[in-house]
């Protein structure tokens, strides 16, 4: 805010320590104030000495001069530049929070699904009605809770995110051109974020090759006719090590609206479970980060080591009360093993009981939604298999029984979980890190369409879905993980093995094996198919009929493998 020269006087100096001195000396000056921009009475600054980097707290008491304490000083006269972020403002309502936010702003807003979003300053957000904003936020919330309010009243008009098919009155919005969409991996989205508060303007990943997402013609927004009218742009693209990489752009924004459970009154935030998520690296990326707590507590009380996020990162604070945090996939354990009653279960179940035997004793795997996560209802009692959720848990357990729900511990699919002995939570960055740095051994998901050569679509059904990519095409895009499709062999008749993929893609050439209801096929990137199980009641002249492409035997062909179901396994209610 201001520059001050330090005039020392030299009957007041006491003798500097020498160097081996771990003494702490205290100088009083009498300063000049040289410039200043605004108001500064009864404010408190830092300031960092240019010529010895001493900190100084300086308390501006009168308009005539400052009275401030120096440590370790050591010249006569040195020149400082002062910081106004000493202490967090912590404001008395939600309203008062967000009271500055402008029209056309671009905000960051946390969480996961509806688990750890600000929900208090978007209400305020709401009320205030200020409007074209651009959001930025793994999610659309629903229609009626978090960013829900805000689209409804058409406040957004553009929105960053990775999957938003929750929110049906945002989907509506976006396909009759009302607002507009960019679609961005979920991984890529946590490090775009990442990389601005760390002042890396842009990096290259692998995630995205291949697709919309690098080749451009991804729909932003749309004309009132429902055809494309904006799309996005083609990425620059190296190549490092053999591998293909797309060029992404950090993501800044004017505010950053965070929930956080707890902070002292520096600043200091923690996150409670999963309801971290995107928060915490969130807080780094804005000019303003406007956090909302359930409970504001002294300093020290929370130690230095239970620090989430340091008040470095923290401009204001608010607290919130009677927090409706509702759950978006209320899920049960079922103590009993459910049987298969209807033929759509029974698929699934062949399908899930054959891709549990992809595990392997200390594996750490990540599992997409659908049938991938009922893969681990047949895991054998005596494996210890790790269960990674991209939303930030190693060490995903069973669901809950009823009474153990909690609204702040969800999986990738939003379900309510409980968390394993051993288990670790981390924010949506590192979980993303684990994922893109090649630390998951295998990944399971499921598909609309699989080619011949294991390109996978998984995201996009033109003119019919449109809800994202969510975290797909970092799973697949990342090095050393194993990925395997679980999915029915046919949709309402028609194959979903193809020559060649007619849906955008998710990944190219990433599939490793492909389980389906009929048939396990190896994937060869340059090779193609190969058929190495069959359904015990099927013969290989029915896998030919109901696959779009052409396909080697395996000299070993097998029947079908199925695990057994672990009694008392948790089934989802």
């Amino acid at each position: 805010g201001f520059r001050v020269s330090l005039v020392v006087f030299r009957a007041l100096l006491p003798v500097h320590p020498g160097p081996a001195s771990e003494e702490c000396f205290l100088l009083s000056f009498g300063v000049r104030l040289l410039q200043r921009d605004g108001e500064t009475r009864g404010k408190r600054h830092r300031l960092r000495c240019h010529c010895c980097f001493a900190m100084v707290i300086v308390c501006r008491t009168s308009l005539k001069g400052i009275l401030l304490s120096l440590s370790g000083a050591s010249g006569i006269h040195c020149s400082f530049s002062t910081s106004s972020k000493l202490q967090v403002k912590i404001c008395e309502t939600a309203i008062d929070a967000v009271k500055d936010i402008p029209h056309k702003a671009k905000l960051l807003v946390g969480g996961y699904g509806i688990c750890g979003v600000p929900e208090k300053l978007l209400e305020a957000l709401a009320e205030r009605g200020v409007r074209n904003l651009t959001v930025i936020s793994n999610n659309a919330g629903i229609d009626s809770y978090g960013l829900g309010p805000l689209i409804k009243k058409k406040q957004v008009s553009k929105m960053i995110a990775s999957y938003v098919g929750e929110n049906d009155e945002f989907l509506r919005q976006y396909l009759a051109g009302e607002v507009e969409l960019e679609y961005t991996p979920q991984g890529t989205l946590a490090e775009r974020i990442r990389a601005a508060g760390a002042g890396i303007p842009a990096f290259f990943t692998p995630t995205g090759f291949g697709t919309l997402v690098h080749e451009g013609g991804s729909p932003i927004k749309f004309g009132k006719e429902g055809q494309v009218e904006v799309a996005s742009s083609a990425k620059e693209t190296r190549m490092f090590n053999g591998v293909h990489y797309v060029l992404e752009e950090a993501i800044w924004a004017d505010f950053a609206l965070i929930k956080a459970w707890k902070a002292d009154k520096h600043g200091n935030l923690i996150f409670r479970y999963t309801a971290g998520n995107f928060n915490p690296v969130m807080c780094k990326a804005a000019k303003v980060t406007i956090a909302e707590v359930e409970e504001i507590v002294e300093p020290g009380v929370i130690a230095p080591s239970d620090v989430h996020v340091p008040s470095i990162y923290c401009d204001r604070l608010v607290q919130g009360k009677n927090y409706k945090k509702p759950i978006e996939r209320l899920t049960y354990r079922k103590l009993e093993a459910a049987e298969e009653s209807t033929p759509a279960a029974k698929t699934r179940s062949i399908i899930a009981r054959r891709g549990a035997l992809e595990f392997r004793d200390g594996m750490y795997v990540n599992l997409g939604s659908g049938i991938p996560t009922l893969c681990s209802n047949f895991l054998p009692k005596n494996m210890k298999v790790y269960l990674h959720s991209e939303n930030g848990i190693v060490g995903v357990g069973p669901y809950p029984i009823k009474g153990e729900e909690d609204a702040d511990l969800i999986n990738a699919a939003k379900e309510t979980i409980t968390l394993r002995k051993g288990a670790s939570i981390v924010p949506s960055d590192e979980a993303f890190a684990m994922i893109r740095g090649g630390h998951i051994d295998i990944t399971i998901l499921d598909a609309f369409q699989v080619s011949r050569y294991g390109d996978l679509a998984s995201w996009l059904i033109p003119g019919k879905m449109v809800k994202g990519m969510s975290s797909a095409m970092d799973l697949v895009s990342a090095a050393g993980s194993r990925v395997v499709v679980t999915m029915e062999h046919t949709r309402k008749g028609k194959p979903k093995i193809l020559d060649k993929c007619t849906f955008p893609l998710t990944g190219a050439r990433c599939v490793s094996r492909i389980i389906t209801d009929m048939a396990v096929f190896d994937v060869d990137p340059n090779d193609g198919l190969t058929l190495i199980e069959v359904r015990e009641d099927l013969s290989v002249e029915d896998i030919i009929e109901n696959t779009g492409c052409t396909f080697k035997v395996s000299p070993s062909l097998q029947p079908m493998g199925q695990a057994d179901r672990f009694e008392g396994i948790p089934q989802r209610t």
